[in-house]
């Protein structure tokens, strides 16, 4: 059978729920609050200031600040840029500040995409010390172009030195850096500031080392026929730089140390000779890319096989081929491969005047 609960329980569970809803309720109002409050600097005729606000625009948030605009202001966005966390606002009256615009020193600030109205405040006359007076006024707002690693920003700053607009910036330069003009150099009106990283480190690069073909000539083999005797093994090496990057980019490797990880291993091969008459020929050489590679060259009717001793009349150089291949056809007496042709001049040579004996 159902129970039903008592009406002093009912009253404590209506009690319960109605401070539940409550909480939610101001819970709700204390998120959404947080959610549209923004905090600005406002920088009135020189003098910045931190706000906090709910205007929801530029517009909005001079208004809540008692500030005027006149013909000749100036504001920096224009009154109806939507207001974002973080944003800088920059106002110049002519020195005429509203009566309940209260100031408060937020330090060296900077904002970026200077440009339009604002460049009026670039060349805004400074007061300072030792002017007429006994009160210091606005402290100067100047234009400046900063390019930092390559990337230019224009912006407006109260920054008094090189290195004061920088750190604004969240750069920091160290020893390697390069800054020009010098951190303590002042700010003036137009000022470039050219900020260069440059960073020094270590890098690890393993390379391939390639194998060597070595061939050997058998009468046991028809001739042309290739036997590998033992494959080829590219091997491996470890080499340590010190690199030099200059905003990022590589501009310098020294070699440090070189270790081999792995020798590599070369290769051996048998090719075929034909039991050939000796004989002898002087003509022009040049050289192709040949089908396979090593000491190999095409001749127009030599039998593959043959083994020829090519040299080169002009150093008296001389290499051992194996012929492979048919050509060359036009004057020239043989073709040889690249690896043959190097042995005997640069490539570049294209043609020399060789001997044949066979």
């Amino acid at each position: 059978m159902r129970v039903r609960p008592t009406r002093v329980r009912r009253l404590r569970i209506r009690k319960a729920m109605g401070n539940a809803a409550l909480a939610a309720a101001v819970l709700t109002v204390g998120t959404l609050y947080l959610a549209l409050e923004k905090n600005v600097t406002l920088v009135l005729n020189g003098r910045p200031q931190a706000v906090r606000t709910l205007s929801t625009n530029v517009g909005e948030l001079l208004d809540t600040r008692g500030i005027v605009l006149g013909g000749g202001d100036v504001v920096e966005p224009p009154p109806a840029t939507p207001l974002a966390d973080g944003m800088t606002v920059v106002v110049d009256t002519g020195g005429s500040a509203a009566p309940n615009a209260q100031t408060q020193d937020v330090g060296v600030w900077v904002m970026e995409g200077a440009g339009g109205p604002s460049a009026k405040l670039a060349v805004q006359p400074t007061e300072d010390s030792f002017s007429a007076g006994t009160g210091v006024g606005p402290s100067r707002i100047v234009y400046a172009r900063v390019v930092v690693m390559g990337k230019e920003h224009d912006v407006v700053t109260n920054a008094g030195t090189v290195g004061e607009l920088l750190s604004a910036m969240g750069v920091t330069p160290d020893s390697d850096d390069r800054v020009h003009p010098s951190p303590s150099a002042p700010i003036h009106p137009g000022s470039t500031v050219r900020y260069v990283r440059v960073d020094f480190g270590m890098q690890r690069v393993i390379a391939p080392i390639a194998y060597r073909t070595l061939t050997s000539y058998s009468s046991d083999l028809p001739p042309g026929v290739v036997r590998i005797l033992r494959r080829g093994q590219t091997g491996s090496v470890l080499e340590l730089f010190r690199v030099k990057r200059v905003d990022g980019v590589v501009v310098a490797r020294t070699l440090v140390t070189r270790e081999v990880l792995r020798p590599a291993v070369d290769e051996r091969r048998e090719i075929g000779k034909a039991d050939t008459p000796s004989g002898t020929e002087v003509g022009e050489a040049s050289w192709y890319y040949a089908p396979g590679s090593g000491m190999t060259a095409a001749h127009p009717w030599l039998p593959y096989g043959t083994v020829v001793t090519v040299t080169n009349l002009a150093n008296g150089k001389s290499v051992k081929v194996v012929i492979n291949d048919r050509g060359p056809f036009g004057g020239r007496i043989i073709d040889l491969s690249p690896e043959a042709f190097s042995a005997l001049a640069p490539l570049g040579a294209g043609v020399i005047q060789v001997r044949l004996t066979w």
